[in-house]
């Protein structure tokens, strides 16, 4: 038998206390994973201009590489491997690589080149990205697999 705490609501209903704090956990869970993948994010951009100048964007494609191949270890280690409670997929999969990816930026520096008239650039960034995120998405779920 599991006993429940009942909280009454403005509108006069009821809802368990148990209920909103896994409501609570789990806006934690993806809070605390963003924060980390935003600060790791901000490290990355800021180590990759320093390290390979500013010719073209490496620290968003190192971070967008890095960050699916994350997510698709991830995701299928999780799915196929071992059983997790469900609130390290949110911590993982919605914090920390929607906080870490930047695929925004990623579309924002492609039209930059756009606009600018650099193509070969547009074109490299345009590839780069979508190519070897799907590379590193497909390793991390062979490399899930394989452990």
């Amino acid at each position: 038998m599991e006993f429940a705490i009942t909280a009454r609501r403005a509108d006069n209903s009821y809802q368990t206390l148990s209920r909103r704090n896994s409501i609570l956990l789990d806006f934690l869970a993806i809070s605390l994973g963003a924060v980390v993948g935003a600060n790791l994010r901000y490290w990355m951009s800021r180590s990759a201009l320093r390290w390979l100048g500013p010719v073209l964007p490496y620290g968003t494609l190192t971070i967008n590489v890095l960050g699916s191949f994350v997510l698709g270890f991830f995701l299928a280690w999780t799915t196929e491997r071992a059983v997790v409670d469900p609130r390290w997929r949110l911590l993982v999969a919605v914090g920390f690589c929607g906080g870490y990816t930047t695929f925004s930026s990623y579309a924002y520096e492609t039209m930059a080149f756009f606009e600018q008239g650099q193509w070969t650039l547009m074109a490299a960034n345009f590839l780069a990205n979508n190519l070897l995120a799907g590379v590193a998405v497909v390793a991390g779920m062979a490399l899930a697999r394989v452990l």
